[in-house]
């Protein structure tokens, strides 16, 4: 078929990965050494020749040689140009892809950035390894910044958020349901040791544009995105999350497009185990509907795993391509992931499937794919085409020049950092602080005023006693004679007595007169007349 990927060849016959069942997802399974790297290499070099964009992570830093054509100089050249010739693969050419490198950490590539709001609280308490009651608090302080319009881009946001958050329980409790500072302490503990990780890193603007993951050169290959996660490997939380995250936004952002004749874009998923590790059964679901779902969005997603019992049940239903390189059955565990890989093939009456899948050498895989109808084909043992670029990393030279030539050119490489969550609750802040500060400068300006008025009030009191003390005495000396008045007074005393008694003397004088039968009586009166008038003038 010409339409197809070449994926290799059992017993002569070539074996396709159909293009238009690719969007139905797949797996490649194998141990550690059997192979799987080189087959994901050579099946995404084989989508972006047929102009099928192509994301990969690069766990072990080897898969950057996909940018690069390979040579008869190279290791292992003449083992891979033997493959080839064994195979019928004729010609066989050395050829490099376009490819674009990307890196979280923005060292070996344009770095990948999300903001906290499209990340959203369940991926970032899976991130964090919140429990029930502190992803409650989380989804309320989500749920208050959207509608108070602050925007979550950066950890520096969310920190924030938080703060408020526990600065203002009481009001969050009362609105949304219980929210604890202790709860709002663990989450904010939890970012820290995100950040130490490199969170800080991840989360910001530019935030990452899908479409650029979409891209096709000039001569209507796909790039492959080569994702640099051998330091990220060293976080595998981040890792996990950030890649459920990237198939949520293609699910989200793409539009439906039901079954194309080729996929748009399709996705390897390398060291798969790592999204399902202890993830909880809500985000299980999750995966398992953006698998189901993301097909129709012309979006093909392909694990890769060493054992195939790493992926659940629900999702491994959805991988209709299954590559399937040896497993060791040293262990019970091994054992049973043999006979689980065994029963997910359809059957084939001219093999052991089971006892296969312990005896595939190097570069040797089981393979049942879709067919036309949409029905898995027989399972074949098959011998694995090579790649036709490097089987090895680019070095550091290579890679700079690469990037040099990126479609996305310097897009992502300048930190944007506008106004959100962070500035604004902190301007909201020092205004609080400032009015603050004022009402206690009024406070006190009023305190002191009101003082000063009481001063003032008890000085004009104290001012208003002393006049009148003054008044009053001032009075008391007026109403007092004066020497002269004295003078006069005892003047006039002593000139009244004496003219009192003269005129009493006188009068008594005249009333008596003479004759000796009234003397007596003249004497009397002239008495009583004397005293009279000597107390008038006293």
């Amino acid at each position: 078929m010409t339409d197809g990927i070449f994926l290799g060849a059992a017993n002569g016959q070539p074996q396709y990965l159909n293009l238009r069942r690719a969007n139905r997802h797949g797996l490649i399974a194998g141990a550690t050494g059997t192979g799987k790297t080189v087959t994901l290499q050579g099946v995404a070099e084989n989508f972006s020749r047929e102009g099928v964009p192509v994301f990969v992570s690069d766990v072990k830093g080897d898969l950057s040689g996909i940018a690069m054509a390979g040579s008869p100089t190279f290791k292992n050249a003449e083992k891979l140009e033997s493959r080839a010739k064994e195979i019928g693969l004729d010609p066989y050419v050395y050829a490099d892809n376009p490819a674009v490198f990307w890196d979280l950490y923005g060292q070996q590539g344009h770095p990948i950035r999300t903001t906290v709001s499209e990340m959203g609280p369940l991926l970032l308490a899976r991130l964090m390894d919140l429990n029930d009651t502190q992803e409650g608090v989380l989804q309320i302080a989500f749920r208050y910044a959207d509608e108070e319009g602050l925007l979550l881009l950066d950890l520096g946001d969310l920190q924030a958020m938080l703060a408020y958050c526990a600065e203002n329980a009481d009001m969050l409790s009362a609105r949304y349901g219980n929210v604890t500072k202790a709860s709002v302490g663990a989450i904010q503990r939890q970012l820290l040791s995100l950040d130490a990780q490199g969170g800080s890193l991840f989360f910001g603007e530019p935030a990452l544009d899908i479409h650029d993951f979409l891209k096709v050169d000039d001569k209507g290959r796909g790039y492959v995105n080569i994702l640099a996660a051998d330091r990220l490997m060293q976080s595998p939380k981040l890792y996990s999350t950030f890649l459920l995250w990237l198939l949520s936004e293609l699910f989200e952002t793409l539009p439906e497009v039901g079954d194309p004749e080729k996929p748009k874009l399709v996705f390897f998923f390398d060291e798969a185990h790592l999204l399902f590790d202890d993830a909880p059964k809500a985000l299980i679901d999750k995966i398992e509907q953006v698998v189901r779902l993301i097909r129709s969005k012309g979006v093909g997603i392909y694990f890769v795993t060493q054992n195939p019992i790493d992926i659940p049940e629900a999702v491994a239903g959805q991988l209709g391509n299954r590559i399937q390189h040896a497993l060791r059955a040293f262990t019970p565990r091994d054992q049973k992931a043999v006979k689980a890989a065994a029963e997910t093939f359809r059957s084939n009456p001219d093999l052991d499937i089971a006892t296969v899948i312990t005896e595939l050498k190097v570069g040797e895989a089981l393979v049942s794919v879709l067919q036309e109808d949409g029905s898995p084909s027989m399972v074949q043992r098959t011998l694995i085409a090579p790649p036709r670029s490097r089987f090895g990393p680019v070095d550091a030279k290579e890679r700079a020049i690469i990037r040099s030539i990126s479609p996305v050119d310097e897009k992502y490489d300048t930190v944007v950092d506008r106004e959100s969550a962070e500035e604004i609750l902190a301007a909201r802040g020092q205004a609080a602080a400032a009015a603050a500060q004022a009402a206690q400068a009024k406070d006190e300006a009023d305190k002191a005023a009101a003082q000063q008025a009481k001063q003032e009030a008890k000085r004009r009191a104290e001012e208003l006693r002393e006049q009148k003390k003054a008044e009053a005495a001032a009075a008391r000396e007026a109403e007092k004679p004066s020497a002269l008045d004295k003078a006069v007074q005892s003047a006039t005393r002593s000139a009244a007595s004496s003219l009192g008694r003269q005129v009493a003397n006188e009068l008594g004088k005249a009333i008596l007169g003479g004759g000796s039968s009234k003397s007596k009586s003249g004497g009397l009166v002239g008495g009583l007349v004397r005293g009279i008038l000597g107390g008038l003038f006293k």
